[in-house]
């Protein structure tokens, strides 16, 4: 296998030949060749002078991005502000643990200061994502850009369309993933962007405590997990942080696979990809390739793949949306 040195990383060459056909033909890789040449460089240079002094920030920085496409596409809109009465999607149950949001701010100031209004928020939001995961050690993809803004964020529609961690695998996939047009694999593939972050204990607490209403934990967690689950998540806790991938959760590798596989997923909708015969099997494959150490080629390629998809979800491109000034707020009618 090729590979080519960009910024410090070793990056495979067959990543960047294998996305080109998958490129959704409303968005193209260099959009802003000509209008902000170097819009990548600037973008890049922030977040690797952000991540060097806050790496919890990438696992926020990169669900930013899934939060976002989820809810009605690729449009930045899970980063506008609420109105008077019209709470926006970031008062959203799912959404208030994000981190970031000022980051995207910092990021966006540098690129109005270059280019102004020429580069979306909704652009910086796959770009971050991309770059997150390359400066935490995982692959390097090429982005299609092109998106524009929307002007629409509505608290509700994040409730009803981002899948929540207590649902099974095979009903997150026929409610959320299929409608968008992304498929099993995808689902199973991008659901390894956990191996980066943490997780709120009340996000998987009645795992622990009252599963299924039986006041007894969920019999798919490892028996001896639980107790040192136990002693990290109080009853009731609501606050404290727990990583998704323990003694990785900053490093972007396929380890998150061998949680699943030791029965160690903190969410139901992680553990349950078990219970399917196809995710089951790229589970298996990925956690042993884990165990014996290093970064399998396969995965890499196959999260490059699914997050250009996921990326392409409904998104607003020619004169649809906008590109806002400012990515918390809709552009005036007149500027």
């Amino acid at each position: 296998m090729a590979y080519i040195l960009l910024s410090g990383f070793v990056l495979p060459l067959v990543l960047q030949s294998s996305l080109v056909l998958c490129n959704p033909p409303e968005l193209k890789v260099g959009f802003y060749q000509y209008t902000c040449p170097y819009v990548e460089v600037i973008i890049r240079d922030e977040m690797t002078k952000i991540i060097s002094h806050v790496p919890s920030l990438a696992g926020p920085l990169l669900r930013m991005h899934f939060h976002d496409c989820f809810v009605n596409g690729c449009d930045a809109s899970i980063l506008l502000d609420s109105l008077p009465g019209l709470p926006s999607e970031k008062e959203s149950i799912p959404n208030l643990s994000l981190r970031g949001f000022g980051t995207i701010d910092l990021v966006k100031a540098k690129l109005e200061q270059a280019c102004p209004g020429v580069v979306s928020c909704a652009d910086i939001l796959a770009l971050v994502a991309r770059d997150v995961v390359l400066l935490t050690h995982g692959p390097f993809w090429d982005v299609p850009t092109g998106r524009r803004d929307g002007m629409r964020s509505v608290k509700d529609d994040a409730l009803n369309n981002l899948p929540p961690p207590f649902f099974d695998a095979t009903r997150n996939l026929f409610q959320f993933f299929i409608p968008k047009g992304l498929d099993a694999k995808d689902q199973v593939v991008l659901l390894g962007g956990h191996t980066l972050g943490t997780s709120h204990c009340s996000s998987f607490s009645d795992r622990l405590y009252n599963f299924s209403g039986t006041l007894m934990p969920d019999p798919s967690l490892d028996r001896q997990y639980v107790p040192r689950l136990k002693t990290k998540c109080a009853q009731g806790d609501t606050r404290t942080l727990v990583e998704m991938d323990p003694g990785s959760f900053r490093t972007f590798d396929a380890s998150y696979y061998r949680v699943i596989a030791k029965g160690r997923a903190l969410f139901t909708s992680d553990e349950t990809l078990m219970l399917d015969p196809f995710a089951r099997d790229y589970v298996l494959r990925q956690a042993g390739v884990a165990a014996a150490g290093g970064y399998p080629a396969e995965f890499f390629a196959d999260f490059a793949a699914s997050m250009v998809k996921m990326g392409s979800v409904q998104v607003l491109t020619g004169a649809r949306g906008q590109v806002r000034r400012r990515c918390a707020a809709v552009n005036p009618m007149y500027m």
